[in-house]
């Protein structure tokens, strides 16, 4: 989790690395500078290229709670957290991953906002100290009824995991949460995750280069991926648990360490992929069910 001073970048767009020709036994520095590279770089699979979607464009949607947090309510600035950098980072990376029309900075919109109705997916930051009003609760019961879905990111520990389920409850009452196995194709669906990826803070991420620590908090040590399907099987809610893909997809900029190993290996490719999910649920396409070829 981190607040900073609103800025903008972009990055360049994805290259195709290839490696040097090996002489003998060793290789050349050109070698090890292109491998190095790689490890940089997101690879999407070549289908991706020419997958079916039904829509063309799609918005990075973050929900504005702000309004509904009672007066000196903790958490009334929450929804701002990595703002814009995250959603600006995630929508470049899905605009050269996907083969849609992607908006570049995303939108901010509020749960009472006739034009929620109309995005399929909707990003909430910070859920952990969030409280919404009942105005907010029955426009995001009926926005899920619709066919939406809600990602919960960046909340840490039991605390705020209780705070988020009763919210979510609010909404969806009868609906459980279902722990996602790593089996699920949620994790595979495009980019093939060998385990449910925890992003912590740069700092914390760092250290873990000689403590293995990457949890922020003594009761959030395992990264925890929790969804809420209806009766037809559709993902409603994901809830991102001890983990903040968030500032995977903020603070790549910050750390030549941090890119590489929680931006481009843990917080991206886990975005992307549930986006995808998000947007292909229900799709005859074998690509939606998780295939890993």
């Amino acid at each position: 989790m981190t607040k900073r001073k609103l800025s903008i970048r972009f990055m360049g767009p994805l290259t195709v690395i290839c490696l040097s020709l090996f002489c003998g036994s060793a290789a050349s520095p050109r070698s090890h500078a292109a491998d190095a590279e790689k490890t940089n770089k997101l690879s999407p699979p070549e289908w991706l290229k020419s997958y079916p979607f039904k829509q063309k464009k799609f918005s990075f949607v973050r929900l504005d709670y702000s309004n509904d947090q009672p007066n000196g309510r903790r958490g009334s600035g929450r929804w701002l957290t990595d703002f814009p950098d995250a959603d600006i980072g995630l929508s470049a990376q899905l605009a050269k991953t996907l083969p849609i029309q992607v908006h570049p900075g995303g939108l901010v919109v509020k749960a009472t906002a006739s034009e929620l109705k109309s995005q399929p997916f909707i990003y909430i930051a910070e859920p952990g100290g969030i409280h919404f009003s009942d105005e907010q609760v029955i426009a995001l019961r009926a926005y899920l009824a619709g066919g939406g879905f809600i990602m919960l990111d960046d909340f840490w520990g039991e605390s705020e995991w209780k705070n988020a389920r009763h919210q979510i409850g609010r909404i969806l009452p009868d609906a459980k949460p279902i722990n996602l196995p790593l089996s699920h194709p949620l994790f595979h669906c495009i980019f093939d995750l060998k385990e449910k990826p925890q992003v912590c803070n740069v700092g914390q991420a760092i250290k873990s280069k000689t403590t293995g620590i990457t949890w922020e908090r003594h009761d959030a040590k395992e990264a925890k991926y929790q969804a809420i399907f209806d009766k037809d099987g559709h993902m409603q809610v994901l809830f991102c648990h001890n983990t903040d893909l968030g500032d995977g997809w903020e603070r790549e900029h910050d750390s030549e360490y941090f890119r590489r190993e929680f931006s481009i290996k843990r917080a991206y490719p886990m975005g992307i992929n549930i986006v995808f999910y998000a947007l292909t649920q229900g799709d005859d396409h074998p690509r939606a069910a998780g295939s890993r070829k």
